[in-house]
């Protein structure tokens, strides 16, 4: 009998991968102040979950291109006579809505939204977990390799042009991860929840980070944190486990600050 025959081993591996990848995304989510242009792309999988089911695609491959071409379209709007958080507001929901709807009109299937909105970690079989290791490396080995120029690009576009760093290149390649990372997680923690897991257990490791290495290392040990340990609460306490994971993330988010708040009274002290 394989490791991977047992359901909470499958859970805890889908978990652990999704959060390795994550977390250090969610450092430039952070730096580059994109948590809504996360909402718009994580909404925007209900639509690639549409799409998939009505021509018979991978449900990763239609998430995968929908994310992208929603991210592609925000960049292209925000700025046009608009303030980018009204079009990535009108955008989130208009994608949300818009999925919902088409999903209901597919004639002859009958799927259980709720697994898309929040997840369903405990229902993850063997291929789900390659796509997600998969998913998770690619991330993983192109923040690595574009690691100096998305830094840069981040911190100063201008400084960034002056060293022959394209800030529209690197902000494409951001995009790119950041669909990636949607498409890997809406088995695991769904498209409502996506941006939570990008965005907390990096802002919970912001306050003891003072290199951006150190920030996006903190982070993803934190994001795996609080997907083992939402896992292992949801199975004691018989929870959604999506949900779960990300009220963990939230409970060493709120211990994080408050750590952080002790530190620096003692320091005035």
């Amino acid at each position: 009998m394989s490791l991977l025959d047992n359901f909470l081993i499958r859970a805890a591996l889908a978990g652990l991968g999704v959060a390795l990848a994550a977390a250090p995304l969610g450092c430039f989510v952070i730096w580059r102040r994109m948590a809504y242009f996360g909402d718009a792309t994580s909404h925007a999988a209900i639509l690639g979950v549409a799409l998939a089911l009505a021509v018979d695609l991978p449900i990763f491959g239609g998430v995968l291109l929908c994310c992208l071409l929603m991210a592609t379209l925000v960049s292209g709007l925000t700025g046009r006579g608009h303030g980018s958080d009204t079009i990535l507001g009108v955008a989130a929901h208009s994608a949300l809505a818009l999925g919902l709807v088409a999903v209901s009109l597919i004639p002859g299937i009958r799927i259980d939204l709720s697994s898309y909105l929040f997840g369903d970690i405990l229902a993850v079989g063997r291929a789900d977990l390659a796509v997600i290791w998969g998913g998770a490396a690619l991330i993983l080995g192109l923040l690595g390799w574009r690691w100096s120029r998305l830094l840069t690009a981040t911190l100063n576009a201008d400084l960034a042009r002056a060293g022959g760093i394209d800030p529209g290149r690197e902000e494409r390649v951001l995009t790119f991860a950041l669909a990636l990372a949607v498409a890997v997680a809406i088995k695991v923690v769904g498209a409502l929840l996506i941006t939570a897991l990008l965005l907390i257990p990096a802002a919970a490791a912001r306050p003891f980070s003072r290199t951006p290495e150190t920030m996006a290392m903190l982070a993803a040990g934190l994001g795996a944190a609080a997907a083992l340990g939402g896992l292992r609460l949801s199975y004691l306490a018989d929870t959604p486990a999506g949900p779960t994971v990300v009220a963990t993330a939230a409970g060493i988010f709120a211990f994080s600050v408050s750590l952080a708040a002790l530190r620096r009274r003692a320091r005035r002290d």
